[in-house]
C-alpha cells in the first residue's frame, strides 16, 4: 500500500531508531528525537520498535492511505487525531493532523512501517547530509511513501495507561549526570531555569537564561558528545544536545540528560521552560531499568491484544 503527502505540515521526516555503531566514522545516532514515544507508537500497530514512522514537528501533515490500515500517534498531540492508542483508517480517507497542541513532535507509526531503504545502518532521515528517509530530505507535497506488508488488525478503541510515559509538559525538570566541566562553571546552571529558544533544532534545543560562566580560562580539547550532552558555549546560554548531534564538541560540558528525561527535552516547545537536578549515574541506569520493565509490560499486553484480535478476527 502507499501513503501520499497531500500537505506535508511544518517538517515531517522518516525515522527509526537511528545509526548506532557509526559515531567513530563521524555519523550522528540520528533516528527519533523522542525514541520513547517512536517505540510506543510502533508498538500501539503491533510493528517491531525501531520501524519506520513519521517524526512530524509542531504543525504535522496531511495524509491519504490506499489502503484499510492501522495506525497510532505517539509523542505531541495534535488536533487532529487521538494519540497512544491503534486507530483505523480506511481506503481513500485522509487524515490531517493539524497543529500541535502540546509538545513538538509527534510519531505517526503505520502498521507494517514505512519501506526505505538502509543508509549506513539506519533508515531514518539525516537533513544536513541529505541521506536515509525519503531521498535525505523533509517529505513534500506529492510524495508516495511505501509501506510494508499488510494493513494490521482492527482497533478496539483501547489506549495504553498513561502513567508508564514521561512527564512531558511546558516546565520540565530534567535529571542530569555532572559533565566534565561541571566544577568550572558558576551556579547559574543549577539554580537558573532556562527558556527554549527558537533556534532549536534536531541538532539541539538551545536554551536562554541568566549566563553559565567559567571560572578557568583554560583551553580545552574536543572531546567526544552525545545526544543529552549539555554544552556551554562561549556566549554562556546552554545547549542541549539531541538526536542529530555532531559526534565531538570543544565547548564546555555541563551535564549530560539521562536517558529517561531526554524525550522531556526532546518535546519541549519554543517558549517553553526547563530546569536541571543532579542525580549519580547508579540512579540514572535504575532509572532506565525500570522504564525498559515498564515498556516489557506494555509490549507483552499488547501482543496479547493483537494475539486475542487476530483469533477473533472472521
Amino acid at each position: 500500500m502507499e501513503v501520499t503527502v497531500i500537505r506535508p505540515g511544518m517538517l515531517t521526516t522518516l525515522q527509526d531508531r537511528g545509526r548506532p555503531g557509526s559515531r567513530a566514522q563521524g555519523v550522528p545516532l540520528g533516528g527519533a528525537a523522542d525514541p520513547w514515544a517512536l517505540r510506543v507508537a510502533n508498538l500501539l500497530v503491533g510493528n517491531p520498535e525501531g520501524a519506520v514512522a513519521l517524526e512530524c514537528t509542531l504543525i504535522g501533515p496531511e495524509l491519504e492511505f490506499s489502503a484499510d490500515v492501522t495506525v497510532a500517534i505517539g509523542g505531541a498531540e495534535f488536533a487532529g487525531a487521538p494519540r497512544w492508542r491503534p486507530m483505523r483508517v480506511r481506503a481513500g480517507q485522509r487524515l490531517a493532523l493539524g497543529a500541535a497542541k502540546t509538545g513538538c513532535r509527534g510519531y505517526l507509526a503505520i502498521a507494517g512501517g514505512f519501506d526505505v531503504p538502509e543508509v549506513l545502518g539506519g533508515r531514518g532521515t539525516y537533513l544536513r547530509a541529505a541521506l536515509g528517509g525519503q531521498d535525505g530530505r523533509a517529505l513534500r507535497e506529492g510524495d508516495r511513501l511505501r509501506v510494508k506488508g499488510g494493513g494490521g488488525v482492527e482497533a478496539a478503541g483501547w489506549s495504553i495507561d498513561e502513567r508508564i510515559l514521561p512527564a512531558y509538559g511546558p516546565e520540565v525538570t530534567v535529571r542530569v549526570v555532572r559533565g566534565a566541566q561541571a566544577d568550572e562553571l558558576n551556579s547559574g546552571f543549577w539554580d537558573s531555569g532556562f527558556k527554549v529558544s527558537a533556534k532549536s533544532d534536531r541538532m539541539g534545543v538551545r536554551l536562554t537564561g541568566p549566563a553559565v560562566t567559567r571560572t578557568k580560562a583554560r583551553e580545552l580539547r574536543s572531546s567526544v558528545v552525545a545526544p543529552g550532552t549539555i554544552q556551554v558555549p562561549p556566549d554562556g546560554q546552554p545547549i542541549v544536545l539531541l538526536a542529530d548531534a555532531q559526534t565531538v564538541g570543544g565547548y564546555p560540558q555541563a551535564a549530560h540528560v539521562v536517558t529517561v528525561d531526554l524525550p522531556l527535552v526532546a518535546q519541549l516547545r519554543p517558549g517553553d521552560t526547563v530546569r536541571f537536578r543532579e542525580i549519580r549515574l547508579e540512579e540514572a541506569h535504575a532509572l532506565l531499568r525500570a522504564q525498559e520493565r515498564r515498556l516489557g509490560l506494555l509490549r507483552e499486553g499488547l501482543a496479547q491484544k493483537f494475539s486475542a484480535a487476530r483469533t477473533a478476527k472472521p
